[in-house]
């Protein structure tokens, strides 16, 4: 008589997706919605989640349709910043170069990612369209402030002396942010000429620079991990551990969140 053979069966696990977001650029009389490889590159490699990236078509898009199929939101940096209009601040040219169209799908994206508890990692002008789409505003040229440090990069240099670990920022304790790297100060690559002037109240500090800059925030009312760095940790994933340390935690994060919602279908 021949003995039964159990049959395994093979379970698959869905990579999680997170939505990432595009600029909108012009290029020879085209138009194009696009993101810096390196974030797309730290979110497959650090976080382990498969990047989808988001057209800036602004309410065309259903975000709520959007935020159901994804596990994740990831908001990008970029050399435009956000159109002081929204925050009525100065919209003079000075201030710019401006993306409205990014600006339109972002904001909205953001504010729903944390209403529903969708993980959020939102990096440079990610974290100021993070405090603006909550209420906040933004400071232009904040190294003309008086006793403020010079935030920005070279003005020459390679890719790398341009994005270089130079700036010290400290964790805030008992924080979001310090469960991930602990209450200490770091180095980072900060670089950039706004920063956060008034603080949204649905915002909480989780860290600063030597000059009292806030470099990094998180939701107070997310119920999920929703957090917006200054610095780029997109650059140095590969060798710098604060780094790695933050797309990891987000990568866990969003992989709870898909489990989750896997747990919650019928």
């Amino acid at each position: 008589m021949k003995r039964k053979t159990k049959t395994k069966t093979k379970t698959t696990t869905r990579q999680p997706l997170v939505a990432v977001s595009t600029d909108f650029r012009q290029f020879d009389d085209a138009c194009w919605h696009a993101v810096q490889q390196r974030y797309l590159e730290a979110a497959v490699a650090a976080a382990g989640v498969f990047p989808v990236l988001i057209p800036s078509l602004g309410d065309r898009l259903d975000f709520e349709e959007l935020l159901a199929a994804v596990d994740g939101v990831m908001i990008t940096g970029s050399a435009s910043n956000v159109h002081p209009a929204l925050y009525a601040g100065d919209a003079s040219e000075t201030n710019g170069p401006y993306d409205v169209a990014r600006d339109a799908t972002t904001l909205p994206l953001i504010r729903k990612a944390i209403d529903h508890g969708v993980p959020l990692l939102a990096i440079c002008r990610g974290m100021q369209e993070m405090n603006v789409a909550l209420g906040g505003s933004l400071a232009a040229e904040i190294h003309e402030r008086p006793g403020s440090l010079d935030h920005r990069a070279p003005e020459s240099g390679s890719w790398d002396e341009w994005f270089a670990i130079r700036q010290t920022v400290f964790i805030k304790p008992e924080g979001c942010l310090a469960s991930v790297l602990a209450p200490k100060e770091i180095k980072v690559n900060s670089l950039h000429r706004q920063a956060v002037k008034l603080l949204s109240t649905r915002l909480q500090v989780e860290a600063v620079a030597e000059d009292g800059t806030i470099e990094a925030v998180s939701a107070r009312d997310s119920g999920a991990f929703a957090i917006g760095v200054q610095w780029h940790p997109e650059y140095w994933v590969k060798s710098d551990e604060a780094s790695a340390r933050i797309f990891r935690a987000f990568g866990d994060k969003v992989r709870s969140h898909a489990r989750a919602k896997t747990t919650r279908k019928p």
